[in-house]
């Protein structure tokens, strides 16, 4: 997986801006059938001259859709609006369904992937009572939680869980919608010539996370993914870890306190 990837919610522009991105090195695409962009980047994809096999793409299943018959034909949905034989990484985009179907439709997708239908299985969105679940279940764990993570938004105890267990972070919002403010983000985007948008998404990478910055602007597109050629100190890390306020710091709707 790579570890930056190029989001695409609420992308109104979806083919181009994911032209743009591979055109500026991204590999990785994330997607949601709650997106209804799967085909622009399907589109994008054949378009860009590059070969499926290099690059990772990703889609999810939202909780309106869940259950065993259900996810497998999601799954097939899924596969024909992209237009593609298999699909990088398929995400429970919630868990909002209850655990009956929760546990139905990771169920469903462990099949896909058994058949080659998925490379990967994982989970969006999941607190730490989701995640045990899983594995009371006797189910191998998700290889991926995709949750909103940013500095004002830390999320330590799914965190730390999915670190003790092996599970890939994935940060959405991890330029806080453009709500870049703070005085310490300015300050630090300041000391390193780069825009607040490449610090935040450096401070991701370099706590470990898959950050999935999105944008339909060309010029933000190309600047996101160019962070691969400073790096932020220790004290910077502090300063940024530092600016938590847990779910006060959220920007995004975030369902992982349901039950």
């Amino acid at each position: 997986m790579p570890v930056l990837g190029f989001g695409v919610y609420q992308n109104y522009t979806t083919k181009p801006s994911c032209l743009e991105a591979l055109k500026a090195g991204y590999k990785h695409i994330d997607s949601a059938q709650m997106y209804r962009n799967e085909a622009e980047v399907g589109e994008a994809v054949r378009e860009s001259g590059l070969n499926r096999s290099d690059l990772f793409i990703t889609t999810k299943i939202a909780s309106k859709f869940h259950g065993y018959d259900s996810a497998l034909k999601g799954v097939d949905e899924s596969l024909a609006r992209f237009k593609f034989d298999y699909v990088d990484l398929f995400l429970i985009h919630d868990p909002l369904s209850g655990k009956e179907r929760r546990l139905a439709t990771y169920k469903a997708l462990l099949e896909a992937k058994a058949v080659g239908k998925i490379r990967t299985v994982g989970v969006s969105n999941y607190n730490v009572h989701h995640l045990e679940e899983i594995k009371k279940a006797g189910y191998e764990m998700p290889a991926v939680n995709q949750i909103e993570l940013h500095p004002l938004c830390q999320q330590k105890p799914i965190v730390d869980y999915c670190r003790a267990n092996n599970i890939v972070v994935q940060a959405y919002c991890p330029i806080i919608r453009g709500n870049m403010n703070h005085s310490v983000i300015q300050e630090l985007a300041v000391k390193h010539d780069r825009d607040p948008a490449q610090v935040l998404v450096r401070w991701s990478l370099q706590r470990g996370f898959v950050p999935l910055p999105k944008s339909a602007t060309p010029k933000r597109i190309r600047s996101n993914v160019k962070v691969f050629d400073f790096e932020l100190s220790a004290d910077d890390v502090t300063k940024l870890n530092d600016l938590n306020q847990g779910d006060a710091g959220a920007v995004s709707w975030n369902p992982v306190h349901c039950e």
